[in-house]
């Protein structure tokens, strides 16, 4: 075995010296590079059919022992109405309490013994049921989601158990600053409109809602040509359909009384809203300007953009030599716990911005960096951030993607949102393309002399007045 292990060793030896070579070294880089746009090209594709009453059925077959099947519907609280708002959260816990077929303890039984893993969850456009598994159980896999998606029991007695664990869940929900920080921020930034309410809804709709809204709510928004069935791994397309034309076919595309839900339209408003509670060690402030939907081509660039501030937080190594701005200033001064940049998007608007947490001493401090960050890319953003950040943002796209799971979410939630998927090899096209001036051009168009909306939770009474911080949203020219 020593003498196998010395050969071995001599050969790589050997291999190691003769790739010194220039020649030998430039072969190796090309090899690289070539690797990296044969890996985007090599990505199985996407494919999509379409059932006679309307069901989209995507996949994405990657030869995997597991798969990841779901269903993506178009509803959320944004089809929600003051009187039903969580109407959409409460079925979501509704899901696994058993079906007309199955109780619920047969029903988790069956799942339990597949080994699977059956979830669900609610945002305030999208809804999403799914159901990780074996390849070769994706049959049983499909024909549960039907069964759960469409003969959902809503039994009185699962609804009033289940009023108590949203209630008790609510409470925990308030404890959670950064979800209490961009409910906020969604408050006051679409107040007055449907984009304005949270997904789980007040806590009187919850202690009030009844089996005939939720089955109001399923009858409304439950139809085919809303809905996606998609799965990623070990699947096969055809198979696939097939499933969904056994299961899903008697899925109904007609609205009674022709009473079809429009996405209300929503407006944003630059304003703010504090929630002060000096009792809290640490401020969470966020501060955004309107982004755009979905279908805008110029979310690359805003995505390039945020990639330039980055994100940071006190856990993360480098300290004042991190390569972003924002983050080097925060470490070395000691600015905040942690910051992060968003880019929230739904079907005709989104919001742009970035959330921190810090104590209330170095609340303007942030802002002010913050603020003088994005004027700086409307203004002298350089080819070299521009370059940095875009590989950035390539790493973070496929790092996203590992696993049959957010594979199969990324499908479903473009499907409904795009109607197609966008390969990773054109969203690196698109990414190639971006350049400073692009990047300068587009953040003007949404940063520069804009009203910004601000939400702060915590000790927050050093949160600057808002006139002083919508006057920071331009650099005076002479």
């Amino acid at each position: 075995m020593a003498a196998s292990m010395c050969r071995a060793g001599g050969f790589v030896g050997k291999a190691l010296l003769r790739a010194h070579s220039p020649a030998a070294l430039n072969l190796k880089r090309n090899r690289s590079v070539v690797s990296y746009a044969q890996a985007l090209q090599n990505i199985p594709e996407t494919q999509l059919s379409t059932l006679d009453n309307g069901l989209r059925v995507a996949s994405e077959e990657s030869s995997q022992a597991t798969c990841t099947v779901g269903v993506w519907i178009g509803a959320g609280s944004r089809y929600e109405s003051d009187k039903n708002n969580g109407a959409g959260y409460f079925l979501e816990h509704l899901a696994f309490k058993g079906t007309k077929k199955r109780p619920q303890a047969a029903l988790e039984q069956e799942v339990e013994s597949l080994g699977a893993h059956l979830n669900a969850y609610t945002t305030r456009e999208q809804t999403a049921i799914y159901i990780k598994a074996q390849s070769k159980d994706l049959p049983k896999a499909v024909e549960i989601l039907a069964d759960v998606v469409q003969n959902s029991s809503l039994e009185d007695s699962q609804i009033e158990k289940e009023r108590q664990v949203i209630l008790r869940e609510m409470q925990e929900i308030d404890s959670n600053l950064q979800e209490v920080v961009f409910d906020y921020l969604h408050a006051t930034a679409y107040q007055g409109t449907a984009l304005g309410r949270t997904v789980v809804g007040p806590s009187e709709n919850a202690r009030n809602l009844n089996r005939a809204d939720l089955v109001d709510y399923v009858n409304s928004n439950f139809k085919a040509p809303r809905m996606v069935l998609a799965a990623a791994g070990g699947v096969s397309h055809k198979e696939l359909c097939d499933l969904a034309q056994r299961h899903f076919s008697g899925l109904s595309y007609e609205y009674e009384k022709d009473a079809v839900p429009l996405l209300p339209p929503c407006r944003f408003t630059g304003s703010e809203i504090r929630a002060r509670n000096d009792d809290l060690p640490l401020a969470h402030v966020a501060i955004a300007v309107e982004g755009p939907g979905w279908n805008s081509s110029d979310n690359i660039s805003l995505l390039v953009a945020n990639a330039i501030i980055g994100n940071y937080d006190v856990t993360y190594g480098g300290g004042k030599n991190l390569s972003s701005r924002v983050a080097s200033v925060a470490a070395e001064h000691k600015l905040c716990q942690s910051y992060q940049t968003f880019n929230i998007r739904y079907s005709d608007t989104g919001l742009f911005g970035m959330h921190f947490v810090t104590d209330k001493h170095n609340i303007e401090d942030m802002l002010h960096i913050a603020q003088g960050e994005w004027m700086s890319l409307c203004t002298s953003v350089t080819d070299s951030e521009v370059a940095q950040a875009k590989n950035a943002l390539k790493t973070a796209l496929v790092a996203q993607l590992d696993g049959t799971t957010p594979v199969c979410e990324d499908i479903g939630r473009q499907i409904l949102s795009y109607g197609q998927r966008v390969s990773l090899e054109e969203l690196n096209a698109r990414i190639d393309a971006v350049d400073a001036k692009k990047v300068s051009e587009i953040c003007s168009k949404y940063l520069y002399d804009k009203c910004p909306a601000v939400a702060g939770v915590g000790p927050i009474e050093q949160i600057p007045d808002y006139n002083r911080i919508r006057s920071a949203m331009y650099w005076l020219r002479f």
